[in-house]
């Protein structure tokens, strides 16, 4: 993987090198070899190595998201659209599909995570991805919803109507609001 990386970015390329970090203490054989949950470990010993060399935090920040994320292209056809709209749009996602797309051609050579990603990334516009916020929490407390854990909730289930195409308008996120 590394051989065919092009002037990668510091992160990517702590990326590539830690990506299956844990997969020697995940090692399982059942019917087949199994690495359960090496993601998930890895992100932890990526933060550790990281952290022992004294890296930046944002740098140790990155990569531990890189590392723990890069198994989810398995999912992102079967992932909600509201789901795969917020993996699509996170800041590192460049970084991410790119580790995506030399982790699957030094191993299985399949692409079509790779593909559909890319292409979704092209057919849907930036407001698809990020709505504009047809509520705020002030206009929330205004309603006579209670400040706290309750609004974040509220204005997450008012994004996920949006990126999934239920509602358009201010109207529809108050109507949602009030019929729940």
């Amino acid at each position: 993987m590394l051989e065919g990386l092009n002037q990668p970015t510091e992160t990517l390329a702590w990326g590539v090198l830690l990506h299956d970090v844990a997969k020697p203490p995940t090692f399982e054989k059942t019917d087949r070899i199994r690495f359960n949950g090496h993601a998930e470990l890895g992100a932890k010993m990526a933060t550790q190595i990281l952290g022992r060399l004294r890296y930046p935090t944002h740098t140790i920040e990155t990569v531990r998201d890189l590392v723990a994320q890069h198994m989810k292209f398995m999912e992102v056809r079967r992932m909600k659209e509201s789901t795969k709209k917020r993996f699509l749009r996170q800041p590192i996602f460049p970084e991410l599909l790119e580790l995506h797309r030399h982790d699957s051609q030094s191993s299985h050579g399949k692409m079509e995570a790779h593909d559909f990603c890319k292409a979704e990334l092209e057919r849907l516009p930036p407001e698809a991805l990020r709505p504009i916020r047809l509520l705020t929490g002030s206009d929330l407390i205004e309603m006579g919803i209670h400040e706290g854990p309750k609004i974040g909730q509220i204005l997450r289930q008012i994004e996920d109507a949006q990126l999934e195409g239920t509602i358009t308008s201010e109207a529809e996120a108050r109507a949602l609001i009030t019929t729940d």
